[in-house]
């Protein structure tokens, strides 16, 4: 994601940790944080429910009550009001600098949106459209990716009328967002084991350990099974094999990964725990219908 030439030539680096510049408008304030240097346990928190996007670097978080996580360019976080962040920042530095896009929208605005979904857009299962869940973390589509590099120019764009470009794009974004959301809880109910459930222990591993080599040898042993009961029991329990279910985990990383223009397929295949780039080239196929290269390249045009 670009930020505007009138960013760069109107923003003030006054701090080498979380330097902000921000841009106020009538139901939405954009920051942009830049931080030049390594740091820890920096503690940041807003008034308003706000979207966290990624631009470039990579963050650890450090949430209230959740595990941490690392924060990557093309992810996105939803936040409430008066949530406090703690986060790392591993690699920034001044010629690398990490950035991040906070927009904290007023609660108004979300509201007025979720109304006007429920008067307009029906859910499949007859359920109402509610406020999203907070400390959602996820994988920004394209359609979502291309709202917030408009809304990077219209915050950043001198025009008489920008509040009113400005106010039609949240609404667009909230409506996605939440559709986003809707889909993720509907997808997940398939992988959402209780804490009891012998698999659980297995999920939570895999995901905690995605950028490792993972054998099915390795999770049996670790659930007390032989392979091929273990294979039976988790295509049972959630409808995928354990190789299918570790590739589409390995997939979701990389998709974070190749919106930054600046990796190199090579780490980043690498990264996501795959072992041979042409294999990572066909799973990334099979699942995202294009490859990692040309992927990364619609991102960096969009």
């Amino acid at each position: 994601m670009q930020l505007s030439e009138s960013f760069y030539k109107n923003r003030k680096l006054e701090n080498l940790v979380e330097n902000k510049t921000s841009y106020t408008l009538n139901n939405a304030a954009m920051h942009v944080f830049e931080t030049h240097q390594q740091a820890e346990r920096v503690l940041l928190k807003f008034d308003k429910p706000v979207l966290a996007s990624m631009l470039r670097g990579k963050k650890i978080m450090h949430l209230r009550d959740h595990n941490s996580f690392d924060f990557l360019p093309g992810e996105s976080l939803i936040l409430p009001a008066d949530e406090l962040m703690c986060i790392d920042f591993p690699e920034a530095q001044g010629t690398n600098p990490t950035r991040c896009l906070a927009m904290a929208i007023a609660e108004d605005k979300i509201k007025r949106v979720v109304t006007l979904m429920n008067e307009n857009l029906t859910k499949d299962d007859g359920s109402e459209w509610s406020l999203m869940d907070y400390n959602f973390h996820f994988t920004n589509d394209v359609g979502i990716y291309q709202i917030l590099q408009r809304l990077l120019f219209l915050f950043t764009e001198n025009h008489p009328s920008k509040d009113f470009f400005v106010d039609n794009m949240l609404q667009e974004l909230i409506v996605r967002i939440l559709q986003t959301n809707n889909r993720k809880i509907y997808t997940e109910k398939t992988f959402k084991l209780s804490p009891d459930n012998r698999l659980s222990f297995i999920i939570d591993y895999i995901r905690e350990h995605i950028h490792e080599p993972i054998s099915v040898e390795q999770l049996s042993r670790k659930a007390c099974m032989s392979e091929s009961n273990f294979y039976r029991v988790f295509k049972n329990e959630l409808g995928v094999s354990p190789v299918d279910f570790i590739n589409t985990e390995r997939i979701k990383l990389a998709v974070s990964l190749l919106q930054d223009p600046d990796r190199k397929i090579k780490n980043v295949y690498l990264d996501c725990g795959f072992e041979s780039r042409s294999y990572f080239n066909r799973v990334f196929k099979r699942i995202k219908n294009t490859s990692p290269g040309a992927f990364q390249a619609k991102m960096a045009n969009l």
